[in-house]
């Protein structure tokens, strides 16, 4: 078998929605994005929808339009795609890393209390939190939902709340996701959202932002489309802009893939709940938890940790072992804060990342998407178990056990 890290799932419907872009002519600021940004909107549950080029666009836009800039800290994971922490420096501004929470991997709020608290203070006469062992203002969080498992919400708006920080979601990996029976991308200032084809969903590449605050949307707007005014206005530039446009093309492809969500979600979710039962007995592995308190997660990929001493070597191994098998997979995430180029401008006010390191020394990506059969599902996780027998010493049930464990749960 040759089995990818991830595919897109695209069927007819996609290929007429782009077909029909291709013969209307109108390539580039036309109707398909103001559907596509109306339609997400209503799906996302707000007010304004602003569609760009990617995800980490959306971020940078985001940043900007919350007036996050030169030496400004926001508070972030380190365990999280790097452009999550790239938006900020693009800007000047300073990551200050906290650890992750070691069930959802996700930014634990108790570290956030503990920053605040115990780092900051609140200058009397401005009322902007500073950083008492650097002397920069913080100005926001960034929580990112890893993996589609929602962050802990609640305590970090009341944080933010008490000390008049800004909230900006990172829910590219999160569509779908719920929190308290409610969507992520819903609870900041502004969130973002990805649409690169390993997503739950996809336009090819492209990202949106979505808020209720009208002034963020406005330089949004504005700012991906080279700083022009309010209307558009041909070669009217009013402030310093980016070439940050979702095409008519893309804009169609994520049209039908937001019509086709439920059934992707739903499907992607088949493929974690195979994945779990097949991995179920095999020693050393963690599965990822498919539920966590009130949260809905939304299945972005699927991700074990390897509970064993010198697990990243042994991980890495099994990265290469796999692949001599056409079996695809992957590290995520190498912790953000030992790449070269953010290690130098990272606060890490707390001490060292513990959790943040242990998880990504750890964390394994299989192949997922909504078209992974379960033949598929079982070779993968045979594969796995010789692969973890040979390295380990782990024992293994037979294959006729195993394929009757993926069968049952079809």
């Amino acid at each position: 078998m040759n089995i990818p890290l991830s595919k897109p799932d695209i069927t007819e419907l996609e290929v007429d929605s782009v077909t029909q872009v291709l013969r209307s002519e109108r390539l580039s600021l036309g109707p398909k994005l103001c559907e596509f940004e109306s339609a997400f909107a209503e799906y996302a549950g707000t007010r304004y929808a602003v569609a760009t080029n990617s995800g980490t666009s959306a971020l940078h836009l985001s940043v900007r339009a919350m007036d996050i800039g030169h030496q400004d800290e926001v508070v972030t994971s380190a365990f999280s795609f790097i452009a999550s922490t790239n938006c900020f420096l693009y800007e000047g501004a300073v990551p200050v890393m906290l650890d992750i929470d070691p069930t959802t991997l996700n930014l634990d709020p108790k570290h956030v209390r503990s920053f605040l608290k115990q780092c900051c203070v609140v200058d009397s006469a401005t009322g902007c939190v500073i950083n008492k062992q650097t002397g920069r203002t913080v100005k926001a969080i960034l929580p990112v939902h890893v993996f589609g498992v929602p962050c802990d919400m609640d305590p970090i708006l009341e944080l933010a709340s008490q000390f008049g920080l800004s909230v900006l979601e990172d829910a590219c990996e999160a569509i779908g996701a719920e929190y308290h029976g409610r969507r992520v991308g819903t609870f900041g200032d502004a969130a973002v959202f990805a649409f690169y084809p390993n997503k739950q969903m996809t336009s090819g590449e492209g990202g949106m932002i979505v808020t209720n605050n009208e002034r963020i949307a406005a330089l949004c707007r504005s700012m991906r489309n080279q700083g022009r005014d309010d209307d558009s206005s041909w070669l009217n530039h009013v402030r310093l802009g980016y070439n940050y446009r979702l095409s008519e093309l893309h804009c169609a492809l994520g049209l039908a893939q937001l019509k086709r969500l439920p059934e992707l979600l739903e499907a992607r979710e088949r493929v974690a709940m195979g994945y779990n039962r097949a991995l179920a007995e095999i020693p050393h592995l963690i599965l990822p938890s498919s539920h966590i308190n009130d949260r809905k997660r939304s299945w972005f990929v699927y991700v074990v940790q390897l509970d064993y001493p010198g697990a990243k070597a042994i991980r890495d191994r099994i990265i290469e072992r796999l692949r001599e098998r056409g079996i695809q997979s992957q590290a995520y995430f190498p912790s953000l804060h030992t790449q070269a180029h953010i290690a130098a401008d990272a606060e890490i006010p707390l001490g060292s990342l513990i959790r943040t390191e242990v998880a990504s020394d750890r964390s394994l990506a299989l192949p997922f998407f909504p078209t992974l059969r379960s033949e598929e599902v079982q070779y993968i996780a045979e594969t796995l178990r010789q692969i973890l027998e040979d390295e380990l010493g782990a024992p293994r049930p037979s294959s006729a056990t195993l394929h009757a464990t993926v069968e049952a749960g079809r």
